[in-house]
């Protein structure tokens, strides 16, 4: 977010470049910028004229060139957006010629999402020498970067959001950027005047379960309360479809991973600071708590053995050694890790 924000404040600073080339694997970053464009470039009397929407499965990279070539029409600029422009890979690299005589009154955006230009071929490297050009890589977010990004994206909205409420957005949505963009949205037009998204909000209008779901199924095994997580356990069983058994799994290994690291940080520096533990566990300092009592109920042993368990468990679910049912499997693996 923060090389987004650095973006558009030299747009306002010092103008646009005529060529924008923005790739990569996360398709959110480009939407936003790409909607930028659309949106602050042209005047809306002129973007009938002045502003032109073209698909990369509809053209040629030679029908981009001679429309980029053509001069604005009463007015200063031309905007010309290419959307799918991924679709163009087995010949964006003609498109180096365009730079022997660019259109300076036209600003050419290329949307070329979920791949990157070979960064050895000829384009790639006239893109970044060009001055006429900047280049944008969207790069996904790490898991442990989601919160952070919801906090900010938040902030930006001049609202505020409970820890739970994050945490809760991240468990259900994971890290899909454009659902939880618009699923946020929803939530700015329920709030009214209110600024505050809480956990009960997010269960009312999101349709995530605020007691039954894998971020509070982690949080009693953390805190070894064996009623709560057997309790979620059969919710899950009832509820499959929105709750997969390898989600589930998926989510035990990572909270009993980081668990033994948080171990091997303690051991070697019992006067660590928290914010760095945190940090070096990819997680934010109001989850680290959970780790500090988890420490002191599961030993480093035992975090090595619930390990082996949901493995032993996850191969069992995908139908190694036996064919289990949903609950059977959850009721195995809590047993074996609880008690």
């Amino acid at each position: 977010m923060s090389e987004l924000k650095k973006m558009i404040t030299s747009f306002k600073k010092d103008g646009y470049k005529p060529v924008y080339f923005l790739m990569g694997e996360e398709p959110y970053f480009i939407d936003f910028l790409s909607d930028h464009f659309t949106n602050n470039v042209i005047s809306e009397e002129e973007k009938s004229f002045n502003q032109v929407v073209l698909y990369g499965k509809d053209v040629s990279v030679n029908d981009i060139m001679s429309q980029a070539r053509q001069y604005p029409f009463m007015g200063d600029k031309m905007l010309v957006v290419i959307k799918e422009a991924q679709e163009l890979v087995k010949t964006i690299d003609q498109f180096s010629s365009y730079f022997k005589s660019v259109q300076p009154s036209t600003i050419l955006v290329f949307c070329y999402k979920y791949k990157t230009l070979d960064k050895r071929k000829e384009l790639y490297k006239t893109l970044s020498k060009s001055e006429f050009a900047e280049i944008f890589e969207s790069n996904k977010l790490k898991d442990y970067q989601v919160e952070g990004w919801i906090k900010t994206l938040i902030s930006d909205e001049k609202l505020e959001i409970e820890p739970k409420a994050v945490a809760m957005l991240v468990e259900f949505l994971g890290n899909d950027l454009s659902k939880i963009s618009n699923e946020i949205d929803k939530l700015k037009i329920i709030l009214k005047n209110d600024t505050l998204i809480t956990a009960d909000l997010v269960e009312e209008n999101i349709g995530i379960s605020k007691e039954y779901n894998n971020f509070e199924l982690i949080n009693a095994v953390a805190y070894k309360n064996e009623a709560k997580a057997f309790g979620i356990a059969k919710y899950f069983a009832l509820n499959t479809k929105n709750n997969p058994f390898v989600v589930t799994t998926s989510l035990l290994y990572n909270f009993f991973s980081k668990l033994l690291q948080y171990h091997g940080m303690i051991y070697k520096n019992a006067g660590a600071n928290p914010a760095d533990i945190a940090k070096q566990l990819g997680i934010n300092q109001y989850g680290l708590k959970d780790y500090q009592v988890a420490s002191k109920i599961y030993p480093m042993k035992k975090v090595s053995q619930s390990i082996a368990v949901i493995r032993e468990i996850d191969l069992k679910g995908k139908g190694v050694n036996g064919s289990l049912t949903h609950d059977d499997l959850l009721k195995e693996l809590l047993i074996k890790v609880l008690r």
